[in-house]
């Protein structure tokens, strides 16, 4: 009896400490983020709820009324964000769904030190496959695919291996 009493107690000790740890985390990330605002006034229709950064990501969280008095007609919603510099750090589109009356949108990204955004309504096609990156730069996702697609399992257990050699 005393045993499983035992285990009981490193079970319990386990659970708290990985609430614990949990709860740490959560309250740490959420700590390091700083509101962002908006350089100009937002279309109409757009409310934004969230907006928020850190050195190295952030996030933009709202919805957008498609009203009959305040039809929405475009196909993307722009978003381009800067730094406190007015240096264009990235653009993210969200894709809207006419269909509904109140659309979400959640924007996160991966750019360092946002200063502002700027959010519009646009028709033009985001560029595919590719991800825009600082400075107007894009990265072609193409030919990482493609390296992917020639590793096997046998190279996976290699790296495994290797990987877990050097961390011994």
């Amino acid at each position: 009896m005393d045993k499983m009493k035992k285990y009981f107690i490193y079970i319990l000790i386990i659970v708290a400490f990985a609430f614990f740890s949990e709860f740490l985390i959560t309250v740490g990330l959420n700590s390091m983020y700083h509101d962002i605002s908006t350089s100009s006034e937002l279309p109409e229709g757009v409310k934004v709820f969230e907006a928020k950064s850190t050195k190295g990501d952030g996030r933009i969280k709202g919805s957008i009324t498609n009203s009959e008095d305040n039809p929405v007609d475009a196909k993307y919603l722009k978003v381009d964000l800067y730094s406190e510099r007015d240096v264009h750090m990235g653009t993210k589109y969200v894709e809207l769904d006419k269909s509904k009356k109140e659309i979400p949108f959640d924007v996160n990204f991966d750019c360092e030190n946002v200063g502002y955004y700027k959010v519009a309504y646009t028709n033009e096609e985001p560029p595919k496959g590719q991800i825009d990156f600082l400075h107007g730069e894009f990265w072609d996702l193409s030919r990482f695919k493609e390296k992917l697609d020639k590793v096997d399992k046998k190279d996976i257990f290699w790296g495994i291996l290797i990987t877990g050699i050097i961390l011994y």
